[in-house]
Formats: structure tokens, C-alpha cells, sequence
């Protein structure tokens, strides 16, 4: 099965706690703080491998969590660092964030990495938090939690050639004659239900990689038929191959299943018309097929037109030479490049932009505080340690929590809420 859109729930791993504890050797005087940092937690990366075809793993493991930091120990020993959890994808990965749907990364070229949720920091022991004023303090901090985020994952088929046509003009019978793919041919439309690869090699030693691309069809890119479920891996291609059925045997006009198919892509995607394109005139063994095509190129102008008969492979040969000649100067991946540095600034955007707090109130009078921040500051408290809690009540004061509230309202004793904990407004 062929599996090319996906959607899975990745979680970085958390940072390692921050641990509290003193030195007390016999001939040490004043020991003092001596509690270590957690280490950091791991991050999800993604990893192009060259010999995956299709995104079917995803289909049965839709989750990946990557280990958490070691805690800090005693005598100022930092905890282990998690090991980075790696995933490897198949070349021609597009991966999104399925809420905002901004790209994170593109991938492409084997061993290419991307992270795509960063492991939380570990939490800080109180050696990090003595001062002169407080030589020995009990307070160290729980580690950063990690980043979590659901994630789209998009296979386009990184393919030179792109077949595409009507469904049965004979796409399927051409791919299987020039490579070694075997695609399943039957005298009936939409056989093709999923894209086959081939490598052509022609007779003077060049080769490509060749897709058999699902049929289109009137309206395809606004989903009619296999629609914009296949039209996506035309993006890849560096040329399109146009097989058009010369013969006419099912009726159908050559010229306008020619127009009809180039509208589809146009509509898809304008760039598409950008690249170079032949025409494939298939099914010149079928008597009627030589005078279409006499009318076809009167009307259809200066595009390449190369009349073959794939079952008895007449024009085959010239045709692949032309193929090699056409990718020889075609550029690489022309819809890749431009979208490359703004890629890499997306990929590493962390916590920049997001606002520190927001409050709201509930119909039963409870004090809502939602955010990034906050609530990150929230899950890095130890509240077991009076010093946390009055560190933590700080940074609220700071961030301006306190004030927000009074502005909104709160009184004595009104409840407010971070993520499931409740406590009482204290003026």
C-alpha cells in the first residue's frame, strides 16, 4: 500500500529535575549547596533515508516521545543527557504543523536532518540559585517540559519525470516497457491507484527515475477523482510527459483531453507550466491514429510530439533520448529553493513569538491564566519547597499576573486556575 499524507504526534523530551542537597563531609567546613543541574531532554529529529519508497510506517506508530533528561545528584553532579530520538523519513518528506500549517521542513537529500520538537532544558539545582544573602538555599527547579505538537507529513515523489494523462491512455503500459517496474495494466480507468517509480536507463548509458502518476480528470484539482491526492507529486517532477490516446477509441477528442489536462495543472499550480513538456502521441498501432495526429498537431503549435506505440515500443527509443536531453537542462526541484532559508528560520523558532499570559474568567467566577510561558514556569516549580512557591509568586508579580487580576477584578480569596491546580487570590 502506498501511504503518502499522514498525520502524527510528536513530544520532545523533558529536561531532568534539578536536585536540592548540601555537602556534609567530615573535614569540608561549610559544605554548603551541592545539588546538580538535570540534563537536557531529547529532541525528535527527523532523518531522510534513502530506501524508504512510502510513508506506511507512520500508519501504525502515529506517536513519538523521546526520553527525558537524568535528574541532577549530589555533590554537583549533572544529570545525563537524553539520546536525540531519530526518525527516519523517505526523501521528498514536507513536514507541517497541523494547526498553523506553517512548514517546518522540507526534506530531501539522504542523511538530511531537521529537528522538529526541541527537548526541554533541565531544571537548575540550588547550587545555581546561592547568593550572599541566601549562601544556602532550597529551591532548584523541575526540568523544561518538552515541546509537543501535532505534525502532517506529506511524501511528494521525488521523480525527474512526471507521466500524467487521462486514465488509460496508456501511461502504465509505457512505464513497464522502458523499466523494470511492474504496474498493474487492466482495460479499465483508475487501475493506476497509486504512483509506481521506475529508473529508465537509456541506450547511451544516462538514466532517470520515471513515475506512472494516477490519471486525471476534468475538476481533479478540486478533488474530483484521485484529485489533489496525486497531483501533488506532479510538483516534484523536472519534466512532464503528456501521454495522450491518438487512437480516440473511447470516443474522446486527443486535442481536448490535451487542453483539459493542462487547465488541471495550471489550476493546481501555475508553476507547473513552467516546465519543460513532450507530448506523447500513444497508440499509433491503432488504425485512425495516424490521421489524429495529423489534426492534433495542427492545432496543438510548438510543443514536442513524439507518436509511439508502447505494446509494440515503435518511438520509444527517440523518445528517451529526449527525455535525457530535456533533464539534462532542466533545474532541480524549482519549487524547493526559494521557500530554503525561510524553512531553516521556521525550523528553529522556539519560544520568540509566543505572548506571555492570558486571563480569562469562567461563568462560576474562577480566574483563568492560560500561556506558553507561564505555564512552562508553572511545570519547572517544585511546590514541595516553600522557596519555589515564593519564587514562582515572584515571577508572576514580574510578569504582571497580579496587577492583570486586580484590573480584572479579583478580590480576596477568588480562585484562580493554571492548567488543573487551583489557589486562593491572597491581596
Amino acid at each position: 500500500m502506498f501511504v503518502d499524507q499522514v498525520n502524527v504526534f510528536v513530544k520532545s523530551g523533558d529536561g531532568g529535575n534539578g536536585m536540592v542537597a548540601f555537602r556534609r563531609e567530615k573535614y569540608v567546613p561549610d559544605g554548603g549547596p551541592a545539588g546538580g543541574d538535570g540534563g537536557r531532554g531529547g529532541d525528535v529529529v527527523f532523518e531522510v533515508e534513502e530506501g524508504l519508497r512510502t510513508l506506511m510506517d507512520f500508519r501504525y506508530n502515529r506517536h513519538f516521545k523521546a526520553p527525558r533528561g537524568e535528574n541532577g545528584m549530589s555533590k554537583n553532579m549533572h544529570g545525563r543527557n537524553a539520546q536525540n530520538m531519530v526518525v527516519k523519513v523517505p526523501p521528498g518528506t514536507v513536514v507541517t504543523d497541523t494547526k498553523t500549517g506553517q512548514v517546518i521542513a522540507d526534506l530531501i537529500d539522504h542523511g538530511q536532518q531537521a529537528v522538529i520538537a526541541r527537548g526541554g532544558r533541565g531544571g537548575r539545582g540550588n547550587t545555581r540559585f546561592a547568593t550572599p544573602a541566601n549562601p544556602a538555599p532550597e529551591l532548584s527547579e523541575n526540568g523544561e517540559p518538552g515541546e509537543e505538537r501535532e505534525i502532517t507529513l506529506e511524501l511528494k515523489l521525488l521523480a525527474d519525470v512526471g507521466l500524467v494523462g487521462f486514465p488509460s491512455v496508456g501511461k502504465s503500459t509505457l512505464l513497464s516497457v522502458v523499466s523494470a517496474a511492474k504496474p498493474k495494466i487492466a482495460e479499465y480507468h483508475f487501475t493506476t491507484l497509486s504512483p509506481n517509480l521506475g529508473v529508465v536507463e537509456t541506450e547511451d548509458n544516462r538514466s532517470f527515475v520515471m513515475a506512472d502518476l494516477p490519471g486525471l480528470i476534468e475538476g481533479a484539482h478540486e478533488g474530483v477523482g484521485l484529485g489533489h491526492q496525486f497531483l501533488r507529486h506532479i510538483e516534484r517532477t523536472r519534466v512532464i510527459v503528456h501521454v495522450v490516446d491518438m487512437s480516440g477509441m473511447e470516443g474522446r477528442d486527443p486535442y481536448e483531453d490535451f487542453l483539459k489536462i493542462n487547465e488541471e495543472l495550471k489550476q493546481y499550480n501555475l508553476r507547473l507550466t513552467e516546465r519543460p513538456q513532450l507530448i506523447v502521441a500513444n497508440k499509433m498501432d491503432i488504425p485512425g491514429a495516424e490521421e489524429n495526429l495529423e489534426e492534433f498537431k495542427e492545432k496543438v503549435g510548438d510543443y514536442p510530439i513524439f507518436p509511439i506505440s508502447a505494446i509494440t515500443k515503435n518511438g520509444v527509443r527517440d523518445l528517451l533520448f529526449e527525455i535525457a536531453n530535456q533533464l539534462e537542462n532542466a533545474p532541480e526541484f524549482p519549487l524547493n529553493e526559494p521557500e530554503e532559508e525561510e524553512e531553516e528560520r521556521v525550523l528553529y523558532k522556539h519560544h520568540a513569538e509566543e505572548q506571555p499570559f492570558e486571563l480569562s474568567r469562567e461563568d462560576d467566577g474562577t480566574f483563568v491564566i492560560t500561556g506558553g510561558k507561564i505555564e512552562r514556569l508553572f511545570k519547572m516549580t517544585d511546590f514541595s519547597r516553600d522557596e519555589s512557591v515564593r519564587r514562582f509568586s515572584q515571577q508572576m508579580r514580574r510578569m504582571g499576573i497580579d496587577q492583570a487580576l486586580r484590573d480584572r477584578g479579583a478580590e480576596d480569596g477568588d480562585i484562580v486556575r493554571i492548567l488543573e491546580y487551583e489557589f486562593e487570590f491572597i491581596e
